[in-house]
């Protein structure tokens, strides 16, 4: 820019117009566009004037020139340089200002897009008599602005313009739009006031700058505005009214911190279950700040992370209250289903709820969740209920008929848990006998006194329970029968005589008597009776105890009729016995008594010399247990004693030896 100086003209209408002076040297009679400025500054709002004058011979080709078309252009169309006049930008607001040579363009109520180069183009009535004004005219057009700095708790707010304003004009400042007593080019205001300021010219006061003013209704957006899913893209908009133009922070609600980022917009490229919540914007400028409502981003997803828990953590007794939970994060809130392992579907619940549970809810459970957007399912978890024994079942094998020596086993079982302890018992008459504590009784070798009523007990840390009895039945063979005999004292001819024969046998014995050497069965039945015993009865008889298992005789049972002839004949039966064993011991000890006799004769002579005495001479034990001891006498005639002893007979003999 060459000799360039900014000059402010007030015209009669009040406009205020920046020139920017250039001088042009003109030839007489030459062609040529004039402009006194290239450049011009005006204020947006106000009026300008483009000075402009125009020069041409007045002959041409001997012919007289004069002008037929004059007009003002920014642009071309197909070509053609449109004319301002009737460009629909500037309808209303051009003015041309000619008259003989002066070719002055005016522009009213200027806008910031008016701002371009004009040049100005004449034409005459003679052929190739054209002109355009050179490089033209640049029109910029600007504002008044008030220009903030802050310090400390004040502002100061000034005046300015990009085109300089000559001989230090008064302002007029403007509060809310009312007019402020304060003429100087800057003011100082109080920061968070919420007040709105501009200013102008004075002179001017039509042509105010834009206000400046803290940040106000604040505005938060969200797209998508539909649903939001999890994945998507959402955006976040913070918009507010503010001079000079606010910046922007973003807030999540109840997060810590709560800062998050700066800028108009808040982007999440995939967004997360975890960004939902309440979100809010702050915006601040030079004069103050404010802060924007809360909006909310509900993220939606489908179930994921389903888990099932059990109430009470503990351990779980029959007829408890137990509640399993299902928990699976998702959004929308889904609609829960619960299955048993392997079983039915058991409710929609988020709760199963067990108000008193049973030992037969013990089990693997699992939950499903399901919401527009998909579904998901559990792990597997158990409830296992503690609960004491039930009634204890027995049972006996084998099960078919149970016989002595065979191997029997009882079993307890019951259900139970925690697994029960056995313990097996037998009934007695006054109390019940411990046998074991196991669940199985193995008899290996069943005798018969293991016969009777057995049952067992199942107990644990839940509580305890009896079975019902159960009876072993052993079954053997007869064992060696006794025989008793009634009258038990001597047996009279003619009485009458009872033999009972008694066995211990399972099953019970049949009984069957026999007579010593004779092949056919004397009676049957347990009982034998002879009503009238005679000599003939007497004998030796038997019985034979018989059942499924065996057979097993009694020893023989003599019977003797006590009538005279046969009293006589027992009489000399045991005279003779009995006379057969004396001779047999008197025999052994007479020769024991010589041999005796023969060791003491020297002793026996010495004492008949000199005295009479009587001295024991010999003493001989025999082995049939018998004592013999002998007396020496020494007169003749006397008697020489003998003593037979023994444990149960002893007899006295005497004999008289002559000498």
């Amino acid at each position: 820019m060459r000799g360039a100086a900014m000059s402010l003209k007030a015209a009669v209408s009040g406009l205020v117009i920046f020139l920017l002076s250039v001088s042009v040297v003109k030839g007489e009679d030459t062609w040529g566009v004039t402009h006194s400025s290239a450049q011009i500054c005006a204020v947006k709002g106000s009026t300008v004037e483009i000075p402009c004058t125009y020069t041409y011979p007045s002959r041409l080709n001997e012919d007289d020139n004069t002008d037929v078309e004059t007009f003002w252009y920014t642009k071309k169309n197909d070509n053609q340089f449109v004319d301002v006049k009737t460009d629909p930008d500037y309808s209303g607001r051009v003015e041309y200002l000619f008259h003989e040579n002066v070719c002055t363009l005016r522009i009213k109520n200027l806008r910031e897009r008016d701002s371009a180069v004009y040049k100005f183009m004449f034409t005459t009535n003679q052929p190739g008599g054209s002109l355009t004004g050179g490089e033209g005219v640049t029109l910029s057009i600007t504002d008044l602005q008030v220009q903030v700095e802050t310090k400390r708790n004040q502002a100061e707010l000034k005046c300015y313009s990009s085109c300089n304003v000559a001989d230090n004009p008064s302002y007029v400042w403007y509060r809310n739009e009312k007019e402020m007593t304060a003429e100087t080019s800057s003011i100082r205001v109080s920061l968070y006031d919420h007040d709105k300021y501009s200013c102008s010219v004075k002179g001017q006061e039509d042509y105010r700058s834009p206000e400046v003013y803290a940040p106000k209704l604040l505005s938060v957006s969200v797209s998508p505005s539909a649903e939001i899913e999890k994945g998507s893209s959402v955006t976040l908009t913070c918009s507010s009214d503010a001079n000079p133009a606010a910046t922007f922070k973003w807030y999540k609600r109840y997060q810590t911190p709560q800062y998050r980022r700066e800028g108009a917009q808040l982007v999440f490229n995939y967004i997360r279950p975890s960004a939902s919540g309440e979100y809010y914007c702050e915006a601040e400028n030079k004069l103050g700040r404010k802060r924007s409502g809360y909006v909310s981003i509900n993220v939606k997803y489908a179930p994921s992370v389903c888990s099932a828990s059990v109430s009470p953590a503990g351990e779980i007794r029959e007829n408890s209250r137990v509640t399993v939970t299902c928990s699976c994060d998702a959004n929308p809130a889904p609609e829960y289903t619960w299955y048993q392992k392997y079983g039915r579907e058991l409710s929609k619940e988020s709760e199963l709820v067990f108000s008193s549970v049973q030992s037969s809810d013990s089990g693997w459970y699992y939950c499903a969740a399901k919401n527009d957007l998909g579904e998901s399912s559990s792990g597997y978890v158990k409830v296992e209920v503690k609960y004491a024994p039930k009634l204890p079942s027995v049972s006996l094998s084998p099960s078919a008929e149970i016989v002595e020596g065979s191997s029997v086993t009882l079993t307890c079982s019951s259900d139970a848990n925690p697994e029960p302890e056995y313990t097996w018992y037998k009934k007695k008459s006054y109390w019940d006998q411990t046998l074991i504590k196991n669940k199985h009784l193995v008899f290996s070798s069943v005798q018969s006194s293991d016969s009777g009523e057995f049952y067992c007990t199942a107990v644990n840390t839940v509580g305890s329970q009896k079975s019902k009895s159960i009876s072993i039945d052993v079954k053997y063979s007869p064992k060696l029968p006794s025989v008793s005999l009634s009258p038990s004292a001597e047996i009279v001819e003619g009485s009458s005589v009872t033999l009972t024969c008694s066995s211990d046998a399972n099953p019970a014995a049949n009984y069957t008597w026999f007579k010593e050497d004779e092949d056919s069965p004397t009676a049957s039945g347990q009982i034998f009776t002879i009503s009238n015993f005679s000599a003939d009865h007497s004998g030796r008889y038997y019985c034979e105890a018989q059942n499924t298992r065996g057979r097993h005789n009694s020893t023989l049972h003599l019977l003797v009729v006590a009538g005279n002839s046969t009293f006589i004949i027992h009489i000399i039966k045991w005279t003779l016995l009995l006379f057969m064993l004396i001779s047999l011991l008197l025999l052994t000890l007479w020769t024991s008594w010589m041999l005796c006799m023969r060791t003491c004769q020297p002793s026996l002579q010495h004492r008949q010399k000199t005295q009479r005495s009587r001295n024991t001479c010999c003493e001989v034990q025999s082995d049939a247990g018998l004592t013999v001891e002998s007396e020496a006498v020494e007169d003749v005639g006397e008697v020489e004693t003998l003593t037979f002893s023994s444990r149960k007979l002893t007899t006295a003999w005497s004999r008289e030896f002559r000498r």
